[in-house]
């Protein structure tokens, strides 16, 4: 009972966190387009995501400090997703029509409010994991990390969209919290291991981090690792559009076929990482990525059989490449720090992510696409390398446990 209640309220939680996310990064630009609102606008609020990049700033805070005695982890997880669905409900009575007038600096920093409350759950969620999921189960753990987040992105990113005009802005936001409120009620069924804390001060934290065997050579691994897959996915919708596949079909390929595949390669690269040396799931899947962004190449509107090849190649690969990461990110964590080492690791593959599509477009510029989906495929082969200098300094488990 102990282990599913585990795995029931670990599923939630990171089902929660997707559903924000999928509301108000996928579905909120096309919303505000709709309204009218201006492309500028609409591009600068993908900056109230800033806080997922910067959440190592605060995290150690969350593995020295309880909100309620014995409760440090459930404390901070239940406390930040029941303030951001407050904020969604008392943002559900604002008009719409007013927000997306007069009110785009409100809405803006509500959800940039909303963004640090689900980032610092994240911390304590992670965290949670970090402690109660053995070696051998994190690889399954993580794969479960991946998908869930995607459900959520889905459920709330497609269909409450789909719903929107039916609902309104009201209801579609209120049944938003209600999902969020939802999925935290296994995490009162199920009480994690308890934390204990380190009599090391917050600096001190951070500097043993940095002074872990191989720290320089790690932290490498975890900026380049995933650089290769951002950088050529962030082309891959105007690649297709320009190629001549529709809108419904992109939707199609990407919504249904690319999630499927998503879902089903992280769950598939966390069962094998726990299985696995860990250094060898985490190179293969990488250069299995790295072969899979090749297939981009071959795509064309004729034959849309290649598309959907490439398409459910490269998603299995990247949800399994993604599992195996997070899983030897969670090994890397220290005891009592479990909060800030995960922190500090998911946010440097954040922003590698965002550095790396940044520059996508100047490359598939210049370039052209072809040659910018090789690039990408020779930065994931790179990062294999980097991987194998780990693996030599034994940086990873010997072998699954």
């Amino acid at each position: 009972m102990t282990d599913r209640g585990k795995w029931l309220a670990l599923i939630s939680l990171y089902l929660v966190q997707g559903l924000p996310h999928g509301f108000f990064g996928q579905a909120m630009p096309v919303l505000l387009r709709e309204q009218g609102v201006d492309l500028r606008s609409i591009g600068l609020m993908s900056l109230v995501a800033l806080p997922w990049a910067l959440k190592f700033i605060w995290a150690p805070l969350l593995d020295r400090y309880t909100l309620w005695p014995g409760e440090y982890r459930r404390s901070w997880i239940l406390l930040m997703n029941y303030s951001a669905v407050s904020l969604l409900v008392v943002l559900s009575f604002v008009p719409f029509e007013w927000l997306v007038s007069d009110g785009v600096l409100l809405i803006a920093l509500t959800l940039m409010a909303i963004n640090v409350l689900v980032a610092t759950q994240d911390i304590a969620t992670d965290a949670t994991a970090v402690e109660n999921l053995r070696p051998a189960e994190r690889g399954l753990g993580n794969g479960i990390q991946v998908g869930g987040y995607r459900v959520g992105m889905v459920l709330a990113g497609g269909g409450l969209v789909s719903v929107f005009t039916f609902m309104g802005w009201q209801m579609s936001l209120l049944t938003l919290a209600a999902l969020m409120a939802l999925g935290t009620l296994p995490l009162w069924l199920w009480k994690p291991r308890q934390h204990t804390v380190s009599d090391t001060g917050a600096w001190s934290q951070w500097l043993g981090f940095f002074r872990l065997k191989g720290a320089g050579i790690w932290l490498l691994l975890i900026l380049v690792y995933k650089f290769g897959d951002a950088f050529g996915t962030q082309m891959l919708r105007p690649y297709l559009s320009d190629q001549g596949i529709t809108l419904e079909q992109m939707g199609l390929l990407l919504g249904t076929g690319g999630f499927v595949a998503g879902l089903g390669g992280a769950l598939l690269g966390g069962w094998l990482t726990g299985r696995m040396y860990r250094g060898t799931a985490v190179a293969l899947f990488l250069a299995l990525e790295g072969l899979a962004l090749c297939t981009y190449l071959f795509v064309s509107p004729e034959q849309m059989s290649l598309v959907w090849l490439a398409v459910i190649a490269e998603h299995i690969t990247g949800g399994m490449a993604t599992a195996a990461l997070f899983t030897v990110m969670m090994d890397r964590c220290r005891e009592h720090s479990e909060g800030g080492d995960y922190a500090l690791q998911s946010c440097l593959v954040i922003i590698s992510g965002m550095v790396a599509g940044s520059l996508s477009g100047y490359s598939a510029a210049e370039f052209g696409y072809a040659t910018h989906f090789v690039i990408a495929a020779g930065l994931c082969w790179l990062a294999c390398g980097v991987v194998l200098a780990a693996a030599r300094k034994q940086l990873f488990f010997k072998r699954a446990v």
